[in-house]
């Protein structure tokens, strides 16, 4: 029974999972999709313009890596494989989150914080952006380790919603739902299914280096290597996805990756962009052999923070959701250790749920 069990919730959790094809666009079995060649010497501004991630009948991932994943080895990962971090799973700690919001409405400049997971709230002046916002469970097999712990009707009304891709831990209809319909809502194409159903009708879809100003403040939809599916029957990519840039009225420029693995393509965001915060996702990195294709591990998102060119460095995508091997409280002692390697500590800004950084 147990391992019916095991499987059916592999089989539920393969919509987070890499999903990568060679280039000569294979799409056989479950857990296949739509990625191809690397950029081939067209930088990334080029690549957007001649739409070469725009497919006949999905969005195609220019950047991705060559890697065949199918269902047998999805299994072959969660019955089979040995994870090297066994021995921590069974004591995670329940770490509530509880936030005061009076200090970030009083602020009159621009502040970051980080709810959970990659729920971030960013208050530029009057106005307020939240990212990406899941406050509570997204499936019953999947604990919350970090359960809301405040009510949403105290959090700051947000006047910008941003949503980086559709995978349900990143687009959770519930925590929209919760929110007033009128609220604005930034988004890549392809989702204007989700949002109807919501009632959500103040919307922007972008492209790849399209952009959003409401006159004071300037969002960017930026390349990520990435994927995304909401439904298996109807198949991955048929939305895109994406990182932003947010050129905020009050200073600070804030880089924002979303979900995507390493790529040659950060030190051109540093040649177009004076980045003064990057947020990196860094959560569900290993095993490697699995999860390279959709998630930097610390090196990589080390080796992207140097390249993109930021002051500063926050991480998010961790401490709530188990999606890979390693326990969900590991990633900041792992980037430590990886920015320590490195004589970066001193940039890295260390937040955890429910806390704020204040510019």
């Amino acid at each position: 029974m147990g391992k019916l069990s095991t499987a059916f919730k592999v089989a539920l959790m393969s919509q987070f999972l890499p999903r990568v094809v060679p280039a000569a666009a294979s799409t056989e079995g479950p857990a296949a999709t739509l990625h191809y060649h690397p950029l081939n010497g067209d930088s990334l501004r080029e690549m957007a313009l001649r739409k070469l991630h725009h497919g006949s009948d999905a969005f195609l991932n220019p950047m991705g890596i060559s890697r065949n994943r199918r269902f047998w080895q999805v299994l072959s990962w969660k019955l089979f494989n040995k994870n090297a971090y066994a021995d921590y799973l069974d004591d995670q700690p329940i770490s509530p989150v509880a936030i005061d919001w009076d200090p970030i409405r009083a602020h009159r400049g621009v502040s970051v914080t980080f709810i959970k997971h990659s729920t971030l709230l960013i208050k530029d002046g009057d106005r307020i952006l939240l990212v990406d916002p899941v406050f509570d469970d997204i499936f019953w097999f999947i604990r919350d380790y970090s359960p809301r712990a405040f009510n949403l009707d105290d959090m700051p009304r947000p006047d910008h919603v941003l949503i980086t891709h559709g995978h349900y831990d990143h687009l959770d209809a519930p925590s929209l739902g919760a929110l007033d319909p009128g609220t604005h809502v930034i988004s890549p194409l392809g989702y204007d299914n989700e949002f109807n159903a919501l009632g959500m009708t103040r919307r922007t879809r972008l492209d790849w280096y399209e952009h959003y100003s409401d006159g004071a403040r300037e969002v960017t939809l930026l390349p990520a290597n990435h994927w995304t599916m909401r439904n298996p029957i109807v198949g991955p990519n048929r939305s895109l996805w994406g990182g932003y840039l947010i050129k905020t009225a009050g200073g600070p420029t804030i880089y924002i990756s979303g979900d995507s693995a390493y790529f040659d393509g950060f030190e051109q965001l540093a040649d177009d962009y004076d980045i003064d915060l990057a947020i990196f996702n860094m959560g569900a990195y290993a095993p490697r052999w699995f999860m390279a294709p959709s998630h930097m591990n610390p090196a990589e998102t080390v080796r992207a923070f140097q390249e993109v060119g930021a002051r500063q460095l926050m991480i998010a995508h961790w401490g709530t959701f188990q999606l890979g091997d390693e326990p969900v409280h590991f990633p900041p002692a792992d980037l430590e250790k990886a920015l320590g390697q490195q004589g970066l500590l001193s940039r890295w800004i260390d937040l955890g749920h429910g806390q704020t950084h204040f510019f």
